[in-house]
């Protein structure tokens, strides 16, 4: 690698940088990470912070993990690369394949379908879904069905079904047939209600009223993170998906678990599903699979689903959908070891007991700090909504956002602005004392910003 110099010099020159204005990341040069270890990660300058946002929701092993490093090593010394389509397949797909058939059978899910990542998770859940209905000789259910507020990643499909205007007003006009109903946020939501299972309820009732305007016999699928994660970290009350789920079972309407984010240990439960035993047609999976170490997803594919496309005796049935780097034998390897050792350390665990103390010190800084309107949390996936104005609710600025994330990275502390909301997502084999760093952190960056 080229030295300091270079990189400073040409940081944000000849990259685009995601989810930023290419002139501001000019403006104001990202910071340059250079190395990882444990739940650390060092800069350019030197500097070492602990990163409170796990890569990005996917880092949830660290940056230490031998056995994934390990595993890729010998992967790539064996066979680097080899196609999953038609007529070819490989070792580490057909035995990751196994392995997450049954660590979601709680589920209900059956087949794995591989993908580079998360977007391509969802859009291959999308595109069969769609398929499913033509099968079922039902073609006419080609619409979708999301919460506002619902990220889904930067596809075409996924842009479409995300609930924040931010992923699609410059990409606009999206897909066609895709509505969104309120999701069951207590901090703001149109029916100024502050009761989650009150709220559920309303937000459930207004998915049945969408489905009766739009005819349930045009609708494919709804899509739902069982924890809203980009929009702002939303909780639904426990009762919310339950009765989705039995809202799709009543109108015949498949439903996609996004699990992108809270699969494997996140919410304190091995999926975000599972914290309501619900089971979903389809889960979208990615991040944590490897910890980050290597681009993969899944699309996986529940029974009633698999069914209608195995006994399939048309052309309908043919999946006409894959991507080159699906099932990566480099990737589906890291996958295996990724999975044994998150089992081995029971992170969904950690998740749950360091969650605790997480939420204990966001309320206790919202108790301190007038710039907190709200705090929301399961597990060790976490949000702190800023606002200029308690009664008004008015989100704080975007010089007010940078002064606390830089305030508490001077404290030592890695954290990730996204609109007025503070999001938290570290790797989950973060300590009590760790925890304490991070409100540390955030203390900082908040007494920084209201002192500017």
């Amino acid at each position: 690698m080229r030295d300091i110099n270079f990189l400073t010099e040409n940081n944000a020159k000849p990259i685009w940088h995601p989810m930023a204005h290419p002139a501001e990341m000019r403006a104001s040069p990202p910071k340059i990470i250079m190395k990882g270890e444990g739940v650390s990660v060092t800069d350019a300058e030197g500097r070492t912070v602990l990163d409170a946002v796990g890569g990005l929701w996917n880092v949830n092993l660290g940056y230490s993990c031998d056995p994934i490093k390990q595993a890729m090593t010998a992967q790539l010394d064996a066979l680097p690369y080899y196609s999953g389509f038609r007529g070819t397949s490989t070792g580490p797909s057909i035995e990751l394949a196994y392995e997450l058939t049954e660590w979601f059978a709680p589920e209900g899910m059956v087949r794995a379908f591989f993908t580079s990542g998360g977007s391509d998770s969802v859009e291959t859940a999308l595109r069969l879904a769609r398929q499913y209905w033509k099968i079922r000789g039902q073609g006419d259910r080609t619409k979708f069905l999301a919460l506002k507020k619902g990220y889904h990643g930067t596809h075409f499909g996924g842009a479409s079904v995300n609930g924040n205007s931010n992923f699609r007003r410059n990409y606009e006009p999206l897909l066609p047939g895709v509505f969104h109903t309120p999701a069951p946020m207590t901090y703001r939501n149109p029916f100024d209600e502050t009761d989650p299972a009150k709220l559920a309820k309303l937000c459930a009732r207004a998915i049945e009223e969408e489905i009766a305007f739009q005819g349930a016999d045009t609708i494919a699928a709804f899509i739902m993170e069982p924890v809203l994660g980009a929009g702002g970290v939303i909780v639904p009350h426990e009762s919310f998906m339950p009765m989705v789920r039995a809202i799709c079972d009543r109108h015949d309407i498949l439903l996609i678990a996004d699990e992108v984010v809270t699969g494997f240990g996140r919410t304190g439960a091995w999926s975000g599903s599972r914290l309501s035993s619900t089971k979903p047609d389809f889960m979208t999976i990615a991040k944590a699979i490897t910890s980050g170490y290597f681009p993969l997803g899944a699309t996986m594919i529940g029974a009633k689903v698999a069914e209608i496309f195995e006994t399939d005796k048309t052309s309908f049935g043919a999946i006409g959908h894959g991507y080159t780097y699906s099932g990566h034998p480099v990737g589906c390897a890291a996958g295996l070891a990724a999975l044994a050792e998150t089992k081995r350390l029971a992170v969904n665990e950690n998740a749950a007991a360091r969650g605790v103390e997480l939420g204990k010190a966001l309320e206790a800084l919202k108790a301190k700090h007038q710039l907190v309107g709200d705090v929301r949390y399961q597990g060790l996936m976490a949000a702190l909504e800023l606002v200029s104005d308690r009664a008004a609710k008015k989100p704080v600025d975007k010089k007010t956002m940078a002064a606390v994330a830089d305030g508490a990275y001077e404290a030592g502390v890695m954290l990730r602005v996204s609109g007025n909301n503070i999001i938290l997502s570290p790797p989950l084999i973060i300590t009590a004392a760790d925890v304490a760093k991070i409100a540390e952190g955030l203390d900082a960056g908040l007494t920084a910003a209201a002192a500017a």
